[in-house]
């Protein structure tokens, strides 16, 4: 009763907002570790989610953390390879990645950078990363489902430098990098983009509680890359709820989630994290889902298998990329 009590106590007074608002935490549904993975012509990088259930963070279909501090585990990188249906968004934390692909555009992101490609109907890309001064790469890449009537627009490319991405320091030192959508009054550079997602570079200082809005009805997960958390929540779909005591309140948390851990949310207002000892950083990444059906091989993403039998017929007999209207 004590625990309950509790619970119901922070979700009341954490959530009850000056306008007489009742917020929802978001349940958390799973966490799970990063899997190593070995991908384009050797590159070793580790995958939180992708090539699995497509419905679970619909509109997002993969996850994937390249980070190296060897050399010859990725300067093999991603040679030319072929796209549809589907978008990515590159975000590059150290070293380089060198980029051509079929619509002519060439470009280098480096620490900071982003860059969105929607392949749209088709398109011919590849990728090439290259370390810092100290050997060391590190990036993420997401893959966002195009709907239906998107899947066979025009290819389309953008590239966004670091010195262009809003970065919002509040008053506890919290610090959040706003790659796309709208937060705390500022809005991300990288916009177009079909899931309509929020991108968020999260980063709370030791021992800080801090509460973060995201859409109730988007689907939403957050990525730990340095440090450790634990998030609070309404309430716990699977495993045992722990009894803890944080700045004199008692909450209902989990054990803190470390170094390349995916923590997936359930439907709600908010997302509550506790820092730990040496802080935490991570990614929150939000997205409407699109709920259709998804067929998927390889590089392309469609809606039915015939569409990705017809994309291997584009492929082998060379009309796989599309005259621009």
């Amino acid at each position: 009763m004590k625990l309950v009590c509790a619970a119901l106590r922070y979700i009341f007074n954490s959530t009850f907002k000056t306008t007489g608002t009742i917020m929802s935490i978001r349940p958390i549904l799973e966490t799970r570790n990063a899997t190593p993975t070995l991908e384009g012509a050797g590159v070793k990088l580790h995958r939180a989610f992708g090539f699995q259930n497509p419905t679970e963070l619909d509109p997002f279909l993969l996850f994937d953390d390249f980070r190296n501090e060897r050399p010859e585990d990725f300067t093999k990188g991603f040679p030319w390879h072929p796209h549809r249906g589907i978008e990515t968004i590159t975000y590059v934390l150290a070293g380089t990645v060198e980029h051509g692909d079929s619509l002519g555009n060439e470009g280098t992101l480096g620490a900071g950078d982003v860059q969105w490609m929607t392949a749209g109907s088709g398109i011919l890309h590849q990728e090439m990363p290259h370390g810092n001064a100290k050997g060391q790469m590190h990036g993420f890449q997401l893959w966002g489902n195009l709907p239906s009537s998107q899947k066979m627009t025009a290819p389309r490319y953008q590239d966004v430098g670091a010195q262009e991405i809003p970065v919002v320091t509040d008053d506890d030192g919290t610090v959040v990098k706003i790659i796309t959508g709208e937060f705390w009054g500022k809005r991300g550079p990288v916009d177009g983009i079909a899931a309509d997602p929020q991108y968020l570079d999260i980063s709370v200082p030791a021992g800080v509680k801090k509460t973060f809005r995201i859409d109730t009805y988007r689907r939403a997960f957050a990525y730990i890359f340095e440090g450790a958390a634990a998030f609070a929540e309404a309430s716990i779909p699977e495993g045992v709820l722990l009894e803890k005591e944080v700045a004199g309140e008692e909450l209902n948390i989990r054990d803190m989630s470390g170094d390349r851990t995916l923590v997936r949310f359930g439907t709600g207002d908010e997302v509550t994290v506790q820092a730990g000892p040496n802080g935490v950083r991570f990614l929150l990444i939000s997205g409407a889902p699109i709920d259709e059906p998804v067929a998927w091989h390889g590089p392309i993403v469609m809606n039915t298998r015939e569409e990705l039998r017809q994309a291997v017929q584009d492929l082998n007999n060379g009309t796989f990329i599309k005259p621009a209207h």
